[in-house]
């Protein structure tokens, strides 16, 4: 059994940047995939980063590549969402799920994942 647990999130303006972590209870062993999700009110958990397996194999949506970064600390069991560039349409409630049986191709699928931290509010306005 995992804990997940998000922070860092935030109000911001167009075009800053935030990092949000989230700590896991336990050592993340190898081969536990890490994912963040987000949503708004009234619209499905969105899949917008995840390291699979491994802190080498990293995938994106398209509508964060080039501005978010995913990334790990081993030594205190910590991923982060590493968030530049930010725009109003990246405001929602942000997630990180994980899972140590994912495989590939649900990696975007939000009920593939057993864990689930309670969620960071980011807020991007002007």
């Amino acid at each position: 059994q995992v804990t997940l647990v998000e922070s860092g999130g935030g109000l911001v303006q167009p075009g800053d940047s935030l990092r949000l972590s989230c700590a896991a209870s336990s050592r993340i062993s190898s081969g536990f995939t890490i994912a963040w999700f987000r949503q708004t009110p009234g619209k499905e958990r969105e899949f917008v980063a995840a390291m699979f397996r491994s802190a080498s194999n990293l995938y994106y949506s398209d509508s964060v590549k080039g501005r978010f970064a995913i990334s790990r600390d081993n030594a205190i069991n910590t991923v982060y969402l590493q968030m530049n560039g930010l725009k109003p349409e990246d405001t929602a409630v942000y997630y990180c799920a994980g899972s140590s049986s994912i495989i590939l191709s649900s990696l975007r699928r939000p009920n593939a994942y057993a864990y689930w931290g309670q969620g960071t509010q980011v807020t991007v306005s002007s």
